[in-house]
């Protein structure tokens, strides 16, 4: 399991802010990820400020639970192996483990934990000068959208360069909420 303080700067993109990118990751292949939200019908979760998620890839699976904290979020990693993941996403039990261990010891009723929404990205990432980099592609309750992320150590320097770097691409910083808010807001607008 790795544990570790994620600080993120990211933007929306348009298509062709996106397709102009994609030349600065040609070099890489792109992953297919898939983020399952968990929470429970009452919200819980989010009303700890907690995100949940079990995120797939082809042979392996993480569940990951994120906190704020005053600068980014902390991260609570425990891989699953692909098989146990798949169980999971048809029938939700929290495994034993750190993030088991942190969730009840609050008042979330794990019993009520499920899956309420997924999002799959097909991602490029590499480490740039900045910090590791990610170009996205997001597909969720029918939509898709395009994110450029950038995960760095220090996040007064790491501001300053994300927003340089977008300066120099002629990219405009449109505000991107987080992957799970923008799910939540889609299928809330969906219902």
């Amino acid at each position: 399991m790795k544990n570790h303080l994620e600080i993120e700067y990211k933007t929306l993109l348009t298509k062709s802010e996106y397709n102009r990118l994609l030349a600065e990751f040609s070099d890489v292949s792109p992953i297919l990820q898939t983020n399952h939200y968990i929470d429970t019908p009452n919200l819980d979760m989010k009303n700890h400020r907690f995100s949940l998620r079990i995120r797939t890839f082809e042979n392996i699976a993480e569940l990951t639970l994120k906190i704020p904290q005053d600068i980014g979020n902390q991260e609570y990693n425990q891989v699953l192996d692909i098989q146990t993941a798949r169980q999971l996403l048809d029938d939700f039990q929290l495994p034993a483990g750190h993030i088991f261990n942190m969730i009840s010891a609050t008042d979330v009723p794990l019993e009520k934990l499920a899956i309420w929404g997924s999002l799959t990205t097909k991602r490029y990432e590499k480490e740039t000068s900045i910090g590791l980099m990610a170009l996205d592609e997001n597909q969720y309750a029918g939509q898709t959208d395009y994110e450029l992320e950038v995960e760095v150590s220090n996040a007064h320097e790491g501001k300053i360069l994300f927003d340089a770097y977008l300066k120099k691409k002629a990219i405009q910083f449109k505000y991107a909420s987080s992957k799970v808010a923008r799910t939540a807001s889609m299928k809330k607008s969906a219902q």
